[in-house]
């Protein structure tokens, strides 16, 4: 176990100057990013190596983080991606029988700072009426002179945060992709060949594929068309990933579409669809993250509850199939609390796309079918 000071302090510092006091949980310092809040009560392991959250603080809404521990079975990526977490009570003890050590010891071995004993209704409320902003959490050397009831200077503090990268504008899939290609096999017989591009993907989703008899050959997000097509790919996949949508290169995602092969797109991958059909994104207030989002079907009508980590969302209309140079399209999927768009189809041509997370790690199975339409998409298409 790795031990520090007991109760030692640290402050939260908002872009806009509030401030929370409370004790650093994981590693002790200082790190910067944006501050967003997940509504997941559940999954806080796949949360923190979900490489979507990265560069951002997130807030856990649930008030009681860290019974499970931490085991080796259930993060998404080779390490936690979070630049922050904060928790209001962290678990004293971890009790599950897969746990190998507790939250606490892993964020601190991995240099992820935290914070924990806040008020995080109270933040998140701030949050959800101010919207997501930069942020500053500080423990140890970065209060070096304060004392536990204020920093040594908040004004300095204050500044630190508001130098940091905002994410509008923020190319970060570069930093989390892999930068060497490699295979997914299939489970039992292979059906079919997919190019994913690593935008950021979670490990479960390659593995929901693989169920399907799909062969998976993940590739750099700086794969070339001629990349994607020497695997000889029966449909291509775009993963989750952080940043700004405006910063991409669509070159690939628009021969994809040129040549009519199946296409299938999640999170960010929903993202940059929109965008090569013609459509703008935008930043969201808060956005939508966590594991119970009611989002509605409309082709079937019926509403699942569905994971999300989404800071940007695509602009298109609701009610209206729209032309692009591709076909028509039109909005399958739209979330029910505040109709944002959350899913497109075309009409012409193998492609469609949702703003969250089918495979579900963490989160409701409401929507793993979806692969089952990839499946059915590639199907048609062979034949």
């Amino acid at each position: 176990m790795i031990t520090r000071p007991a109760a030692t302090p640290a402050f939260l510092v908002l872009e806009d100057g509030r401030t929370f006091r409370g004790r650093a949980y994981g590693a002790v310092g200082k790190t910067f990013g944006e501050a967003v809040f997940s509504t997941g009560m559940t999954g806080y392991q796949e949360t923190l190596t979900d490489p979507s959250y990265h560069r951002q603080v997130v807030v856990m809404t649930a008030p009681h983080v860290g019974n499970t521990g931490v085991n080796d079975d259930d993060a998404e990526s080779s390490r936690i991606w979070v630049a922050g977490y904060v928790v209001r009570d962290p678990a004293r003890v971890s009790s599950n029988w897969r746990a190998r050590r507790s939250l606490d010891d892993e964020l601190a071995a991995q240099g992820v700072v935290g914070i924990s004993g806040i008020d995080t209704r109270a933040l998140t409320r701030h949050l959800r009426e101010r919207g997501v902003m930069r942020v500053g959490i500080f423990s140890g050397s970065a209060l070096a002179g304060g004392s536990t009831e204020s920093p040594i200077d908040a004004g300095t503090l204050l500044a630190e945060v508001r130098r940091a990268p905002e994410m509008t504008g923020a190319d970060l899939v570069g930093q989390v992709t892999t930068t060497q290609p490699y295979v997914v096999p299939a489970v039992g017989t292979r059906r079919f060949t997919v190019a994913a591009i690593d935008l950021g993907i979670k490990g479960t989703t390659s593995h929901r594929m693989a169920e399907r008899g799909i062969e998976v050959h993940v590739l750099p997000a700086d794969a070339t068309v001629e990349d994607v097509y020497t695997v000889v790919p029966d449909g291509v996949f775009l993963p989750n990933g952080p940043g700004d949508p405006g910063t991409a290169d669509l070159t690939v995602i628009r021969a994809v579409l040129e040549r009519g092969t199946p296409l299938f797109g999640i999170c960010l991958g929903n993202q940059l669809l929109g965008r090569a059909l013609g459509f703008s994104t935008y930043k969201l207030k808060y956005g939508h993250r966590g594991i119970n989002q009611p989002v509605q079907d409309r082709s079937t009508s019926k509403i699942e509850i569905t994971a999300h980590n989404h800071g940007f969302a695509v602009e298109a209309p609701l009610d209206a199939v729209s032309g692009t140079p591709y076909g028509r399209v039109e909005v399958s999927h739209v979330c029910l609390n505040d109709d944002v768009v959350e899913g497109l189809r075309l009409l012409d041509r193998p492609a469609f796309s949702v703003q969250y997370h089918p495979e579900a790690a963490a989160g409701p199975h409401d929507a793993v079918h979806l692969f089952d339409r990839f499946v059915s998409l590639m199907e048609s298409q062979r034949a």
